[in-house]
């Protein structure tokens, strides 16, 4: 059998472990091969999943939630340690804009439905305003950093090398801190048949993950040039953004399902997804993690 994982670049750990030979070594020794499957947005985890297009995947907070929202049947697998500097929402330094609860009528650049969704609406929500009413969100791209200095735009969530860039640079100011709001974890999730028919091999991808952060943790520089080359940018800020990343895989907890559980909530108030979700029931049945 051929288990065949997602890979994008948003997701660091995957990434490496993509470019690494640790998932089919930890795959071998149960009979079974790895396979790797690029795409380019991680919302589509849960669309892939249900699909069969592969089997296993790995996004920020919001994808999974989003995708139990419109029915898939997705389970938790493993967490990344939390990652307080992988992001932050900038404004220009002399924005008028010194709290959230003045970003009320302002137009925010977001990768939208990835974590920063999470993290800006539930700043927004701590400050009595809605992500859907309160700004205009509108997905960023390559040019909004530009646009933020040309204040064409009110603020950007910018992240990894991105973010070590423009804060080098200079000229902007953190309003929000991804810490001061959020755990901001990496998060990893299977199809139920997968994690209750076969938990050996959602247990010997758990360990490949934390032998691909073992690699990164320790292989700082190769791992910047290696994405630097594939990815643009400068080696040194990417070498910067991945030294902050913690480089540990933890197991699904309760303060965990409480966060997503949190954050799906917002989302269903605020109508960014259609319906509310049970965040405990993308649990295996096993008993084991639910809360």
């Amino acid at each position: 059998m051929t288990i065949t994982i997602g890979v994008h670049n948003s997701n660091p750990t995957l990434y490496y472990l993509s470019r690494l030979d640790y998932a089919q070594e930890e795959l071998t020794a149960l009979g079974e091969s790895a396979a790797f499957h690029p795409y380019t947005n991680g919302v589509r985890t849960g669309t892939l999943l249900t699909d069969g297009v592969i089997d296993f995947g790995g996004t920020g907070s919001t994808p999974p939630i989003t995708a139990q929202a419109t029915g898939h049947d997705i389970v938790y697998t493993a967490i990344s340690a939390p990652r307080p500097d992988h992001g932050a929402l900038l404004v220009l330094e002399d924005s008028p804009h010194r709290t959230v609860a003045d970003l009320k009528g302002a137009t925010v650049h977001l990768a939208i439905g990835s974590w920063q969704t999470h993290l800006v609406a539930k700043a927004l929500d701590d400050a009595g305003l809605s992500y859907t009413t309160d700004i205009t969100a509108v997905r960023s791209g390559e040019d909004s950093e530009q646009r933020l200095r040309a204040k064409e735009i009110d603020a950007w969530v910018a992240q990894g090398p991105h973010l070590v860039a423009a804060l080098r640079t200079g000229g902007v100011r953190v309003l929000v801190r991804t810490a001061d709001v959020i755990t901001d974890r990496s998060v990893f999730f299977t199809r139920r048949d997968l994690a209750e028919q076969r938990p050996e091999i959602v247990a010997a991808l758990v360990r490949a993950l934390q032998r691909a952060d073992d690699w990164a943790k320790t292989h700082p520089r190769d791992a910047a040039e290696i994405a630097a080359g594939h990815q643009g940018g400068s080696v040194d800020d990417w070498e910067t953004a991945l030294n902050a990343l913690p480089w540990r895989i933890e197991d699904i907890t309760e303060a965990f399902l409480a966060e997503q559980q949190e954050a799906a909530d917002i989302f269903a108030r605020t109508g960014f997804v259609e319906r509310t979700v049970t965040v405990a029931d993308a649990v295996a049945d096993t008993g084991e993690h639910r809360p």
